[in-house]
């Protein structure tokens, strides 16, 4: 797929998930702004990715302050020129039962999760309508569909992702701009690696596919999203999750 001269913030993109993603579209030639709340990972990610197709410059910010996010996309305009993607991978978790859940942990998950990626939403669109073209891909989850005991907090954010992307698309869809949502399942990242090889077992026996997902894998759903191909795809949710859910 080719991207080339297209502009791509991906928030998160350090580690993880949004590091798979970045690497997929840089080797279809897109210019990245690798932001993060670490940007001493963010500037190793975007050293690694950056070649002679794909210029990629680091960024720290802390999504849930909309000056910060407002700087970053400032600072994608000033390198770049133009902004052409949005990857809203920034998220947290912080689980627990919903009757010993602390207020400041329900808190801390909303804003991350939904409201930064709202502020990271508005501050690309002005430019996205200008030039009669974007696409905004958001990082929900399958639980955000399905529910998950100890998981209020990241389910009810990541439900409400889902709400948020289907209203900006239908307000953004006549400017040519699209927005849609990835819903992985369960990825094999640093998080569920850290789980005893019982969890693991029972996890994956809830998948058909009888693996945990990749990082890989829920990269090529967004870069399929953001290319040229998708052109005709806005407000829908791409579940990754290997069978675990048909909704």
């Amino acid at each position: 797929m080719n991207l080339k001269g297209q502009v791509a913030i991906i928030t998160g993109g350090a580690q993880g998930i949004g590091r798979a993603i970045a690497h997929l579209l840089a080797q279809d030639g897109a210019q990245l702004v690798i932001s993060d709340v670490n940007l001493e990972q963010a500037r190793k990610t975007a050293e690694e990715l950056s070649s002679s197709e794909s210029k990629c410059i680091a960024v720290q910010a802390n999504v849930v302050d909309g000056k910060q996010v407002a700087e970053m996309a400032d600072r994608a305009v000033k390198e770049f020129g133009r902004i052409d993607i949005l990857i809203n991978n920034a998220g947290i978790t912080r689980d627990g039962l919903l009757l010993r859940m602390k207020e400041e942990d329900w808190d801390l998950v909303m804003n991350v999760n939904l409201k930064g990626a709202f502020h990271c939403t508005k501050s690309v669109l002005p430019v996205m309508t200008k030039q009669r073209r974007g696409r905004i891909v958001s990082m929900a989850s399958v639980v955000g569909v399905m529910g998950n005991a100890g998981q209020c907090n990241y389910a009810a954010s990541k439900a409400a992702l889902i709400g948020l992307t289907k209203s900006v698309a239908r307000e953004y869809a006549g400017r040519g701009i699209t927005a849609n949502a990835v819903a992985p399942g369960f990825i094999d990242t640093a998080m569920t690696r850290s789980l005893s090889a019982e969890v693991r077992e029972t996890l994956m026996k809830q998948i058909p596919l009888g693996r945990l997902g990749t990082p890989e894998d829920v990269a090529a759903a967004v870069r399929f999203l953001v290319s040229d191909e998708a052109a005709y795809i806005t407000g829908q949710v791409i579940h990754v999750n290997g069978g675990m859910l048909m909704p």
